[in-house]
């Protein structure tokens, strides 16, 4: 199988490895880099499980393909914080118990990253249309709601 070179910046770090040209976005975080915070669920682009910020817009990483990233600064729920410096979102999502068994919590966070960093939300349908493409079987949404309406009032930059 003939391979391709890539190179990204993921969370900061310069990664370059040679690899499968189908490989994916999520398989390469998630198996050449050890990021397993990015979450496959549907395989599908449906689910959101997948979701990282891509030069600081939300994307699918189990629809792009890992050389379509060349050269683009990645970002996953990883580098936004650790368990003994949580990041904003992440702390929102802790202290309302936005999240219950954990599967849809990274893709949920990374869309609420990008969506505070370049739209306003200010009333709760906002918050739900921003919500709308990460499904959560779980929490029935509101504790993730109130998590975002406390950040949304708060307005500052998000890490």
């Amino acid at each position: 199988m003939p391979t391709s070179k890539v190179s990204l910046v993921v969370n900061g770090l310069t990664h370059s490895r040679e690899i499968e040209p189908r490989m994916l976005l999520s398989d390469f975080l998630r198996h050449e880099l050890g990021l397993t915070g990015t979450h496959v669920g549907c395989e599908h682009g449906v689910c959101g499980a997948c979701t990282v910020l891509l030069d600081g817009r939300s994307a699918r990483s189990c629809l792009t393909l890992a050389i379509q990233a060349q050269g683009m600064q990645v970002e996953t729920v990883e580098g936004l914080g650790t368990v003994d410096n949580l990041g904003r979102v992440q702390e929102a999502f802790r202290t309302h118990h936005g999240l219950q068994c954990g599967f849809c919590t990274p893709g949920m966070i990374m869309t609420i990253t990008d969506m505070l960093r370049h739209h306003p939300l200010e009333t709760d349908e906002q918050i739900r249309e921003a919500l709308s493409g990460n499904i959560c079987r779980c929490t029935g949404y509101q504790h993730i709601v109130d998590a975002v309406r406390e950040l949304a009032k708060e307005r500052g930059p998000l890490k």
